[in-house]
């Protein structure tokens, strides 16, 4: 296992001690499990707690850039050669689940999101589905764009990619990729609202 903290901003202390200081609180602050041949990248200014990470197979990359905050996520990267990436100064709310499983999948966070608790976002099914004793569910990558708010329970299942500055509702499913600037909601989630945008301030 290799766990790197990288030089993202000049108000990073990036010493020997500094970055030996941060490795120590990573592994002190949350429950890490990695087999060798694995690599972790996390920028020195980022706020990560009491999160589960484990990381099984070879050749896999969890990168956790610049600013993103996260607190009681479950990250789960098993298989080989894939990568899982969070953007500059998102945030990942607690119970929320990450996972990029089986061979060359890639589950990609953008900037600025803001997913809330409980997220799931999973680029494999978990399990082999047969037909004809082939399967027909194999994984597929996912992308999520920049600056794009998961709400309270939202599913993003294989395959769908979410535009940038969209909104996915509570307890949502999505099953099918979800335009920029769009809001989606229900089970199986679709498309109520166009050409919208976001903000993380409340008007009242």
């Amino acid at each position: 296992m290799v766990v790197s903290y990288i030089k993202r901003s000049p108000n990073v202390n990036t010493s020997r001690q500094g970055g030996l200081l941060n490795r120590l609180l990573f592994t002190l602050r949350n429950k890490v499990k990695v087999k060798n041949g694995n690599t972790i990248n996390v920028a020195s200014a980022t706020r990560i707690r009491q999160c589960h990470i484990s990381i099984k197979g070879t050749g896999n990359k969890l990168m956790i850039d610049d600013g993103a905050n996260l607190k009681g996520v479950h990250i789960e990267i098993n298989g080989n050669n894939c990568s899982l990436t969070v953007g500059k100064h998102s945030v990942i709310g607690e119970g929320c689940y990450l996972s990029a499983r089986e061979n060359g999948t890639t589950l990609t966070i953008g900037e600025n999101c803001m997913f809330s608790r409980n997220v799931k976002v999973m680029t494999s099914d978990g399990h082999d589905i047969l037909c004809a004793n082939e399967r027909i569910n194999p994984a597929k990558s996912i992308t999520i764009g920049s600056h794009v708010w998961l709400a309270d329970g939202a599913v993003v299942l294989k395959g769908n990619d979410i535009g940038d500055h969209s909104v996915v509702g509570i307890n949502a499913v999505v099953t099918h990729d979800v335009p920029t600037n769009s809001i989606a909601a229900g089970n199986p989630a679709k498309i109520i609202k166009s050409d919208i945008c976001w903000d993380e301030k409340l008007t009242y």
